[in-house]
């Protein structure tokens, strides 16, 4: 049994509930274990202290990775500088979506596999996403239109396939450890930003 350990926060209970969540499945995966990863005597109750069960604890970390999701977009989608380049404008926003995945493979993968037991739960992190990512990228591609710098139809429906052909790569790789074509992340990427910027006629 494992000892008491003063002074384990919020967070440390969080990430340690989302790892065994991940690995094991949310069912599996009992109070007692989530205590005796952080160190936590497993029947001294030391969770509850900070949440009142362990669906709570899961709401907590989707809720933070829906703000992490948001700030991140942001980040992605800031007014490109006049003198940036589009397809460096491009790549750098494929690198932040990246990345906010590759921080998130966990909670993802918990989404993709716990669906059918919280689908409300979920909903609301499929509908932050939507709004942070989907939303932020439809309206940075109007704007490069309205400033004359990229040539498109219908910018919603245009950001919407360039973002799920690029979310596609590392959702696979966390699912199942494999990647479109076997292709490496830097040779997905260059074939991405050359094929969004044909699509957004960039200039």
């Amino acid at each position: 049994m494992a000892r008491s350990t003063p002074g384990v926060t919020r967070q440390r209970l969080i990430d340690e509930a989302v790892r065994l969540f991940s690995t094991r499945g949310y069912a599996e995966t009992s109070v007692a274990d989530i205590q005796a990863a952080c160190g936590l005597t497993t029947g001294s109750g030391a969770l509850y202290k900070h949440f009142p069960s362990k669906r709570a604890l899961l709401e907590e970390a989707v809720r933070q990775n829906m703000e992490a999701v948001a700030r991140r977009a942001a980040a992605a989608t800031a007014e490109r500088p006049a003198d940036e380049d589009g397809r460096a404008a491009l790549e750098r926003m494929a690198r932040v979506v990246w990345e906010s995945l590759e921080g998130d493979r966990d909670l993802i993968r918990i989404m993709l596999r716990e669906y059918d037991g919280f689908p409300d739960l979920f909903e609301r992190m499929w509908e932050g996403v939507l709004a942070s990512v989907y939303a932020q990228g439809a309206a940075w591609i109007a704007a490069q239109k309205e400033l004359g710098r990229a040539d498109v139809d219908d910018p919603e429906a245009a950001g919407a396939v360039l973002l799920a052909s690029l979310t596609y790569y590392p959702l696979l790789r966390a699912m199942i450890g494999h990647t479109p074509g076997g292709l490496d992340p830097e040779r997905f990427l260059a074939a991405w930003v050359q094929h969004a910027a044909a699509t957004l006629r960039l200039r």
